[in-house]
């Protein structure tokens, strides 16, 4: 076995995401003799180092350097991490990232497709639901996004691009659904939502200077019940 499959090996029998010191960690366990012989080179070296230090920046230098096929790498936050995935998964995986980047243009194409059937009325208020997420944005700091509660790619019963399918979440809340179908929320639960995601900004807004106006608020809910 060479000593890139036994740090491939090592990383599928840890069976989940780990850091690439985890994993350098299992290498060490694993076959304690790649630990020795770092152990050995680095008493060489003009900087005091270890030999676990040196095999985990050999991981991460190899991660960085594209080397392994079967390394899924999630770098969403520090530390980066990683787990072994079988040829199968892969491919399932990159079937996903497809679909995924193609996914805008789907959705792009049923919302012109919507949009020729809407009243001109119909289409100012879904302007005007895409008007105020960003006045949110702009007066409150909070990143409201405009969701189609019945999700337009949901598989079993997809929604139309209308107003009566729009409702506001944030982008946390929005990513979550997906494509999933909720129930729209009524004005008044709308509302609610609204004020309580406003409340909890409210606590910490001193800290991020920004200054929140009840005035404005009430002005946007006026607005918003009026296309809602």
């Amino acid at each position: 076995m060479t000593k890139t499959q036994k740090y491939l090996n090592s990383l599928k029998k840890c069976e989940t995401w780990v850091t690439v010191l985890e994993w350098a960690e299992k290498v060490s366990e694993l076959y304690p003799e790649i630990l020795e012989d770092a152990n050995k080179q680095v008493k060489s070296h003009a900087t005091e180092t270890t030999g676990l230090r040196a095999i985990t920046a050999r991981l991460s230098s190899k991660l960085s350097s594209n080397d392994y096929d079967n390394i899924e790498i999630d770098d969403s936050e520090r530390p980066r991490k990683v787990r072994y995935i079988s040829a199968d998964v892969k491919q399932e995986l990159i079937n996903e990232e497809l679909e995924s980047d193609v996914e805008p243009l789907t959705r792009k194409e049923k919302i012109e497709s919507d949009s020729k059937r809407l009243t001109i009325y119909e289409k100012y208020r879904i302007d005007e639901f895409y008007a105020l997420s960003g006045q949110f944005k702009k007066y409150f700091d909070l990143d409201f996004e405009v969701d189609h509660a019945k999700a337009l790619l949901n598989t079993d019963d997809a929604g139309r691009h209308h107003p009566d399918n729009l409702q506001l979440l944030i982008k946390t809340h929005n990513a979550k659904k997906n494509k999933k179908n909720w129930k729209r929320f009524t004005f008044e639960e709308q509302k609610q939502y609204i004020e309580q995601v406003v409340a909890l900004q409210m606590t910490i807004a001193s800290r991020l200077e920004i200054e929140l106006v009840n005035e404005v608020l009430n002005s946007l809910f006026e607005k918003l019940e009026k296309i809602y």
